[in-house]
């Protein structure tokens, strides 16, 4: 039987304590994702964990860098398949409020939460957010196929990204997925409204890979 290399089977055991830390963030919050919760879940020795991660601090700030990353990845994953026409804005809208629906973005408000009353963690947060806020502009302006140049268009997309993330925030305690459908498909048609058509790109062009 052909064992695993050993610099595989290390990779793919931190790969696991990242996931458990967000995956325990999301459902237990902030305070209660210690080394040791997060060692059980991914299954885990506690020692196996602390030669990764000796302290909660560097498990912590190693779980928010992996934790940006996916998003970005979801990001940038999510703008293939989306349609062509007079469905693509509706689609655009309901994708970016998806990003703010689930797992990794519980995940990120628990950690902002704490943030909030820690200078040292926030000052580690803030850059990166900030990064990940550029960064989804750019794909909506690409998914949209609008001008980005366009003030108007650069200020209602970001009115975009801050209503997905206010409604996100919406369905932390209950299902707002009836109310939030609404939502999204009044403000694709006003989002629309600002989106000149003759400039909609080819759809090679549209999507960020």
């Amino acid at each position: 039987m052909r064992r695993e290399p050993k610099q595989d089977r290390s990779r793919a055991t931190r790969q696991r304590l990242l996931e458990a830390t967000i995956d325990c963030l999301a459902e237990l919050g902030w305070s209660a994702t210690t080394v040791g919760v997060v060692a059980e879940r991914a299954g885990v020795s506690r020692g196996a964990t602390q030669h990764h991660f000796p302290t909660r601090e560097e498990l912590i700030t190693a779980a928010l860098e992996f934790m940006f990353d996916s998003r970005m990845d979801m990001v940038r994953s999510e703008s293939i398949d989306l349609p062509f026409g007079p469905a693509r804005t509706e689609a655009v809208v309901a994708r970016l409020v998806e990003q703010y629906t689930g797992s990794l973005f519980r995940a990120a408000l628990q950690v902002w939460t704490a943030a909030a009353a820690d200078p040292e963690l926030r000052a580690r947060i803030v850059p990166l957010e900030e990064r990940f806020g550029r960064v989804a502009h750019r794909v909506a302006v690409e998914e949209l196929g609008a001008d980005g140049s366009d003030p108007v268009v650069h200020r209602m997309v970001q009115a975009t990204l801050d209503l997905a993330r206010g409604l996100g925030l919406a369905d932390v305690l209950t299902d707002d997925s009836r109310r939030r459908a609404e939502i999204v498909r009044h403000w694709a048609a006003q989002l629309d409204t600002v989106i000149d058509p003759a400039r909609r790109r080819p759809a090679t062009e549209g999507s960020a890979r």
